[in-house]
């Protein structure tokens, strides 16, 4: 398989995307105003909400914690909330930070998942993108070597921040997640208190934050496996984080 890429300045990708943010990048967009949105979701030690062919992958990326009597790994994403376009997004549908724009939006239209390979036909890039431009993909293989090192310095900031993310999130209160593939838990957590707890932290050895970890999840099945295996289940109303199930209906 082989696959050029030209952007052509449509825009379409900087709209109605939640861009996955390091920890600078998170820290840069709340001194700059805006909203990051934490996302979580985490699987079962035996196994619960995760393919196996993925299991190196997710754990590489995730906390190892609790939940009632079960081991769980939590992975945590803070990503630049963007409802409509980008706030960086002037006029001309150019990128107002571009120089110093997130180590994601630097990668598109390739994935960070190495579980996830390009799929075209699943971008917002119009057809033109894909017709001319430098070779992105020769025989399957990535072959632009820039790309394929912002790929890598980003998979690593998401192994190397897993402790400081968890951190943060225990001073924030956020300690309900959703079942890997069944949805996610999302926090809009108040700008100035999540920027005064990165700065706290940085630099900082970080203790072990042993406090359990609750499932929110979308119905009783679900919810009847994870109590089966030894899980705790959130059984208030969310008050402050929305669940975003992904099961089909």
């Amino acid at each position: 398989m082989n696959t050029t890429f030209s952007c052509v300045g449509c825009g379409k990708c900087c709209n109605d995307h939640h861009v996955p943010l390091t920890l600078d990048e998170a820290r840069m967009w709340a001194a700059d105003g805006g909203q990051v949105i934490v996302l979580v979701e985490a699987f079962l030690e035996n196994g619960l909400g995760l393919p196996p062919y993925q299991r190196e992958h997710a754990e590489r990326r995730s906390a190892a914690v609790r939940s009632g009597n079960c081991a769980a790994h939590v992975a945590i994403t803070f990503a630049a909330y963007n409802v409509g376009p980008c706030r960086n997004l002037d006029e001309d549908k150019l990128c107002r930070i571009y120089e110093r724009r997130p180590l994601v939006c630097r990668i598109y239209p390739m994935e960070i998942n190495p579980h996830i390979p390009l799929n075209t036909a699943a971008k917002e890039c119009p057809p033109q993108s894909w017709e001319t431009g430098p070779a992105l993909i020769v025989g399957g293989q990535l072959v632009d070597q820039e790309l394929t090192q912002l790929i890598e310095r980003s998979r690593q900031a998401d192994r190397d921040e897993i402790p400081t993310k968890d951190a943060i999130c225990a001073l924030l209160g956020i300690r309900t997640t959703a079942l890997k593939g069944d949805g996610f838990t999302a926090y809009l957590p108040d700008m100035p208190e999540f920027a005064r707890i990165i700065d706290e932290l940085s630099g900082q050895t970080l203790p072990a934050w042993g406090s359990e970890w609750l499932f929110h999840v979308s119905g009783e099945d679900i919810a009847e496996q994870l109590q089966a295996a030894g899980a705790q289940v959130a059984t208030d109303a969310p008050a402050n984080y929305a669940f975003i199930s992904l099961r089909t209906a």
